[in-house]
């Protein structure tokens, strides 16, 4: 390989030389006589096409000599744009830890007569999600059962046994589960929310015992009401999708679907009153 280059550039350098002599010797001639013109102009062509050669010859040259040198710095892109993706995706999953952390920060600020314990999931107690969770903290971290817990999004459920190192917790999609709510359009504290299951539809909750006369609509956020004391008041839990009437029992339903996407949760925190010998809540 290296004597071929040497060839090529031995090459280029003659050809040069050569085409210099005549490009010399055709300046010096050029007040000659008719015929010496007409040689000069016939030359001149094939000068060009000479010189054009010679600078694809030479670029083909710099190709060869570069292409190792251009495959190095492409490699080297390639690895920094990796690097640059792994940092972006690094950069996401901790926005999404520091908007979910902030957004549960807001709800202690205004719930600061309680304490909160950070928890994650290591399991499902049952075969689908209204059986519930498995979490990480239990009676030596102060939970007991009825105590409630949430996510960033809004309510999730309710401690429902406990370990010394590990507690259930059953979702709202449970029809075991019944949560006192409001309307918080109307203010209406009649309702009562529970788990809702058809043959096409999943991941829904009712709520029953709303008056005729309810002006409860589509799009209308349901709270907890704060009732019986079991969970704190004006926590989230998600918006109506409809709206039902019961003429028979003088009554209307609303269906709900929950702010807590529950095939997505994380990070989870359950509700713990400052005074824990009796699990109750203040409003």
């Amino acid at each position: 390989m290296k004597l071929h280059k040497n060839k090529l550039a031995a090459t280029v350098i003659v050809l040069s030389v050569a085409f210099l002599g005549i490009i010399i010797y055709t300046i010096n001639n050029e007040q000659k006589d008719a015929v010496s013109s007409g040689v000069g102009s016939a030359i001149n062509p094939l000068q060009k096409v000479v010189y054009n050669i010679n600078d694809k010859i030479k670029g083909g040259l710099d190709f060869l000599l570069n292409f190792s040198k251009v495959k190095q710095e492409n490699e080297e892109l390639t690895k920094e744009n990796i690097e640059l993706k792994n940092k972006l995706l690094e950069y996401d999953k901790f926005k999404e830890e520091n908007d979910r952390l902030r957004e549960v920060l807001n709800f202690k600020n205004s719930k600061n007569n309680y304490d909160y314990v950070g928890c994650d999931i290591i399991g499902y107690s049952g075969e689908s999600l209204s059986d519930g969770y498995i979490i990480d903290k239990g009676e030596n971290d102060g939970l007991k059962k009825d105590m409630v817990v949430i996510s960033e999004k809004g309510l999730v459920g309710q401690v429902t046994s406990t370990g010394s190192n590990w507690a259930i917790v059953e979702s709202l999609l449970n029809e075991n589960i019944a949560v006192s709510v409001m309307v918080n359009s109307t203010r209406e504290t009649t309702g009562i929310l529970k788990g809702y299951v058809t043959r096409t539809k999943s991941g829904l909750t009712k709520v029953t015992n709303l008056p005729l006369d309810s002006e409860i609509k589509e799009g209308d956020v349901i709270l907890t009401s704060g009732l019986g004391q079991i969970y704190p008041k004006e926590i989230r839990i998600g918006e109506v999708v409809s709206v039902e009437s019961d003429e028979i029992k003088v009554m209307k339903t609303a269906i709900v679907k929950p702010y807590v996407d529950f095939n997505k949760l994380e990070e989870l925190f359950v509700i713990i009153p400052k005074e824990t010998r009796e699990v109750k809540y203040d409003n």
